[in-house]
């Protein structure tokens, strides 16, 4: 019978070459990564605001009133209002909801040169261009007069 005293396994060598270059990989990556982050929560946060804007148009449309969107002077904060009574302002009794939009994206800032009104055909008055930013950059929203969103 014969005995093998091979041993498997890694040195302490090959060990700290695998970690010396896992960490030079982790020096490249990490810079980009967070160069990318701000950058995605500027695209989440239009595409959010973006999707609200749609989803008021398309409630104008099924219950047949107005909705509008106010945009808040503190730069994070828009509310959506379902305007029964169609005088532009919220009353007792009509629905309102607040989104803020720095829950879930907390560096971008949100404003507005006016606050649109989507109509029971879908079509939009008080047509506003709303500007999201943060250190990434900025972008647009706008809305057509058919009640089209887009972002550019």
């Amino acid at each position: 019978m014969q005995r093998c005293n091979k041993q498997s396994g890694f040195t302490l060598i090959e060990l700290i070459v695998i970690i010396a270059i896992l960490g030079v990989f982790a020096a490249i990556a990490v810079p980009n990564f967070l160069s990318y982050m701000p950058k995605s929560r500027l695209n989440g946060a239009a595409r959010q605001v973006m999707g609200d804007l749609m989803a008021a148009r398309m409630k104008a449309v099924s219950q047949n009133n107005e909705f509008k969107i106010f945009f808040l002077a503190n730069g994070h904060e828009y509310m959506i209002l379902d305007d029964d009574d169609n005088d532009g302002t919220a009353d007792g009794g009509e629905w309102t909801e607040t989104k803020d939009i720095q829950n879930g994206y907390q560096d971008v800032t949100i404003g507005s040169n006016n606050d649109p009104i989507f109509s029971p055909r879908g079509t939009a008055t008080n047509l506003p261009t709303i500007t999201l930013t943060n250190p990434s950059g900025s972008k647009i929203i706008t809305i057509s007069i058919a009640g089209r969103v887009k972002i550019n």
